[in-house]
Parts: structure tokens; C-alpha cells; sequence
């Protein structure tokens, strides 16, 4: 991934100097245990604790020959150690380390992922307790349909957030898993309980069952949960998009001083950080697709996995993160317009509150299909003559017929669409 999308935190956690340090730590842990077990000389471990290193640039020249980076690093390390060296590795395949220090690294990715999300979701929850009665016009269709709230609007965002949350955490978990089986995961030259111990040492889970590799459903899942946590940041920043249009303009991302929206017109104001939020969510869903083509390995292992892995698992990860961080500012920094939200409700002259009309007809024994047929005429009749909902709503004569002039006024109530309001925050907050 380009700097530009690439947070600084997850730039280290995928370094390529990380990724050596976190082998390195797979096979020192690996090294420890085999030596509580007496099966390393503790002299020998002291020298490979004292001396175990690599060089990144060693690693480069070696695996130029090679042309296999664990080959390589190994025998970089070897030179760092010397004759001890021969201890390092012993009875572990390539994907044993590999794999489990990518849980390590996967771990690490996901408490950072996981910090991102829950700020998002807090600053989404303290606007919509601060626009909880903040009224606006509901669309369907983009078009208008009733009354609604700004609030309401981001406690569905809240709630969503909390569903991500959950799969988030159980995706995260499913891949701090480790392996220490072997070639083809029999356990041919060490035994479970060395697996089990060190992946207990490093913080991770050692999988029930492996063959050469980790399973790859594990990865499918946690990016599959990734692409549907952007298809959301997506989703917000594309409702904020369409609020932001100038025939619109009930909400705005933050437009910062010095900031220019054109070249060529200085007028504009875009919205081009939310813009930003829905082009990254669609490299989210191509690097589910590409975690998803992984599963299906050869046998007991390939590595048609591997070259894909090593873009979508860094880039998926830091790219989710870059736009959980910059969605939190938007919603944080967000203005919202309540008086052009009023304005835009009387555009239609009183034409929102129809379906209460509808009811309270109903209501007065009318039936359902009639009144609707009677309030239908009288809205096509404001549509095409830009008259008041109401005033044409009075003149009709069978609706002023089956209610009276109060009636048909007390219609234009939008406190008659909130007064379930407060129920709706309690369940989504209190839940």
C-alpha cells in the first residue's frame, strides 16, 4: 500500500524487518521450550539467546540464491550464532514460523482495527444523542418520504458498528492461532505439547488441527469481515455525500482552513474525504475476494496463498484502519444544517405527513384503498401545481367531508412522528 493509505502503526507491524523479528521470536520460543525439555544443551541456549540476530540485507543477498526467504533468514541467523545454530529450526517447517508469527502480526493489526472501530462507534453515539430530536426528512428512494431524526439516522450507524464490533473481535481471534506441526502437520518430529506451549508464550492459540499450513478459512473470514465493515464506512460516507449536495446541504464533512475544493473554482466545498472512504471500500472487497481464492490449497500445502497474502493481509488491514480513523473525524467534525433541514421538509408543502392522514381516515371508518385514492389525488395536485398540502387537502370534498378542518390541520404534526423516539435511543443505547 502507498504511504498515503498506509497508517504509520501498521507500516511497522508489516515491516519487513517486523516480519524477521517476529520469526526470529517463533523460533527463540520454539528454541526455549525444546531446551526446558532437555532436548537443547542450556549452554547452547544460552548462546543462542545471546547472540540470535539477523541482517535485512544479508537476508536480500542470501535469498538471492536461495530464492527461499525462510532458507535465507535462517542462515542469517545461523551466522550470527554459529555452530549453536544447528538447534534453531529443529523439526520446524517453513510454515511454522511463517504462520505464526503472521498470527502474531495479525494480532497485533487486529487490536489496532478493533481501538479504530470502537472510536468510530463512540463518536457516531455522541452525535446521535445530540441530534436525537434533530428533525429532517426521511427518503426512500431519494425521494421525500416522512420525518424522521439526524439522530436516528446515525443510531442505525451505532448499532451497525456494534454488529461489526462482534464479528470483528471473533474474526481477529480466529486468526492469532499458531502451528508447530510440522511438514504436513503430523507431529512427525516434535510433540503437541511443544506446539501448545509455545504458541501459549507467544499469546496465541495453537489450531486443533493443521496441515503444512493454517487453514485459510481463518484469513478469508477476517478480510470478508473487513470488506463488510467498508461496505458500512462506505455506506455512511455516501449518505453523507448525497446530504452534502448543494441542493441539499443538511450536513457537510469538515472543511478545513486553507483547504481548496477546486482549481478552478474557488466556490467549492467537496466532499472529498468521504469520497476518499468509498473508493478505499472497494479495494476491501477485491482483497476478500482474493482471501477468499486462498482456501483452496493443494494437498496438504502450496503457496499460491502466499505472493497474495502478502499485499491484502498489510493492505487490508491498515487500509480498514486509515478509514475508521478518518471516518471518526468526519462524523466527529461533521456540520449539520437543522434549519436547512426544516426547509427542505416544506418543500413538499405539507405532502410528508400523508400516510398520517391516510390512518386517521381509515380511522373514521373510511376505507383503506378509498382514502388512499383521495389523499393521492390531492398530493398529484400539489406535485403539478405547486399548491399547499393542506389548503388542497381542504377543498377536496370527500376528505372534508370525513374530517374536519382541525383534523386535517393537526395532521402537519412532525412531533407525531417522534413520540416513540425515546424508546427507539433506549433500546439501541441501553441494549
Amino acid at each position: 500500500m502507498i504511504d498515503r493509505y498506509m497508517p504509520e502503526d501498521f507500516a511497522e507491524i508489516w515491516s519487513e524487518e517486523n516480519m524477521f523479528r517476529s520469526w526470529l521470536r517463533v523460533e527463540l520460543e520454539t528454541c526455549r521450550v525444546l531446551t526446558e525439555k532437555g532436548w537443547i544443551p542450556k549452554e547452547s541456549m544460552e548462546n543462542i539467546e545471546e547472540r540470535a540476530d539477523f541482517s535485512v540485507s544479508r537476508i536480500r543477498e542470501i535469498e538471492k540464491i536461495t530464492h527461499h526467504d525462510l532458507i535465507a533468514f535462517t542462515t542469517s541467523v545461523a551466522e550470527f550464532v554459529g555452530p549453536d545454530s544447528r538447534y534453531i529450526h529443529w523439526g520446524l517447517t517453513s510454515t511454522d514460523v511463517v504462520d505464526t508469527a503472521r498470527g502474531l502480526q495479525l494480532k497485533a493489526a487486529g487490536e489496532k482495527m478493533l481501538e479504530a472501530l470502537d472510536a468510530l462507534q463512540d463518536v457516531i453515539g455522541e452525535r446521535a444523542q445530540q441530534h436525537k430530536r434533530t428533525v429532517m426528512m426521511g427518503r426512500t428512494h431519494g425521494v421525500h418520504a416522512e420525518i424522521t431524526t439526524f439522530g436516528l439516522k446515525l443510531a442505525v450507524w451505532y448499532d451497525e458498528m456494534r454488529r461489526h464490533r462482534e464479528r470483528l473481535q471473533r474474526a481477529v481471534d480466529g486468526v492469532a492461532y499458531g502451528k508447530i506441526s510440522g511438514a504436513v502437520g503430523t507431529f512427525a518430529h516434535l510433540d503437541p505439547d511443544v506446539e501448545a506451549e509455545v504458541c501459549r508464550r507467544l499469546g496465541l492459540a495453537p489450531a486443533p488441527v493443521s496441515t503444512q499450513t493454517l487453514q485459510r478459512d481463518r484469513h478469508a473470514e477476517l478480510l470478508s469481515t473487513i470488506a463488510i465493515i467498508g461496505c458500512s464506512l462506505d455506506k455512511f460516507a455516501t449518505e453523507i455525500r448525497h446530504l452534502q449536495r448543494t441542493e441539499v446541504r443538511e450536513a457537510e464533512e469538515p472543511f478545513a482552513g486553507g483547504q481548496k475544493g477546486s482549481s478552478a473554482m474557488p466556490h467549492k466545498r467537496n466532499p472529498v474525504k468521504c469520497e476518499q472512504v468509498s473508493g478505499l471500500s472497494r479495494l476491501l472487497r477485491g482483497y476478500a475476494l482474493a482471501a477468499m481464492e486462498n482456501v483452496a490449497l493443494w494437498h496438504e500445502r502450496d503457496i499460491s496463498h502466499s505472493s497474495a497474502e502478502r499485499v491484502i493481509l498489510p493492505d487490508a488491514t491498515g487500509v480498514l484502519t486509515y478509514m475508521l480513523r478518518a471516518m471518526t473525524k468526519i462524523i466527529g467534525n461533521l456540520a449539520v444544517y437543522p434549519e436547512r433541514m426544516l426547509k427542505n421538509i416544506e418543500l413538499t408543502r405539507g405532502m410528508a405527513y400523508s400516510g398520517r392522514l391516510l390512518l386517521d381516515l381509515t380511522r373514521k371508518g373510511i376505507l383503506r384503498e378509498d382514502a388512499y385514492r383521495w389523499i393521492q389525488r390531492c398530493a398529484m395536485k400539489v406535485w403539478e401545481e405547486d399548491k399547499d398540502f393542506v389548503e388542497v387537502l381542504l377543498k377536496d370534498p370527500e376528505i372534508a367531508k370525513a374530517l374536519t378542518e382541525d383534523e386535517i390541520r393537526s395532521v402537519i404534526n412532525p412531533d407525531l412522528h417522534l413520540r416513540n423516539i425515546d424508546a427507539i435511543f433506549a433500546r439501541v443505547f441501553h441494549s
